[in-house]
């Protein structure tokens, strides 16, 4: 009972996808969004770009016994014209070690499983309070002695900038320093 221009804003997508989109997995005017996963599912599936020939994998599996990087083999086959991602073989080395393969030996990461995004990096700063939680009088500038310090990283931790701010009265300070350490800061 809504119409499509108020599904369209409400999903911020234009009102000609919603008509796409009910046309392909309507039927008689009710919308069946499990079949709609499904028929996305299958199409993904039957794209080319998912299908890799055997042949092709068969040579990413030759260069990986003979110690090549999926970066290495990324980089060639795709100059070649026959592209496939580092990150489809991480996954293929990842599914064949899953199946009992030893490709993951002549990965060169200490033969760990690609994960890509999941580590936590630790904190930059222990105990960090949030700018957020600072005092309101600190926020209204109202009184002096309230100070702001940041650290500004040079390229590849070549050094860092310090900089001091006085909120109140905007006095700046800044000072090149060798490294973000808190001995040099």
């Amino acid at each position: 009972g809504i119409s499509v221009s108020e599904i369209a804003k409400t999903v911020k997508c234009h009102r000609s996808t919603i008509y796409r989109e009910l046309k392909r997995c309507g039927e008689k005017q009710q919308y069946l969004p499990e079949k709609a996963h499904q028929l996305s599912v299958a199409k993904r599936q039957q794209a080319d770009k998912y299908r890799i020939p055997q042949q092709r994998v068969d040579f990413i599996e030759f260069l990986l016994t003979n110690d090549w990087s999926p970066e290495q083999i990324s980089n060639v086959l795709t100059r070649a014209g026959a592209k496939v991602s580092h990150e489809w073989i991480y996954r293929f080395v990842a599914r064949n070690k899953q199946q009992g393969g030893k490709l993951f030996r002549h990965l060169r990461q200490g033969h760990k499983r690609y994960r890509r995004g999941k580590k936590e990096k630790a904190p930059a700063i222990k105990n960090a309070v949030s700018i957020d939680d600072r005092p309101d009088v600190v926020d209204n500038r109202e009184r002096l002695g309230d100070w702001e310090i940041d650290t500004v990283l040079g390229k590849h931790g070549t050094g860092a900038i310090v900089t001091i701010l006085e909120r109140k009265t905007r006095f700046y300070l800044t000072r090149k320093v060798s490294s973000k350490s808190a001995k040099d800061v």
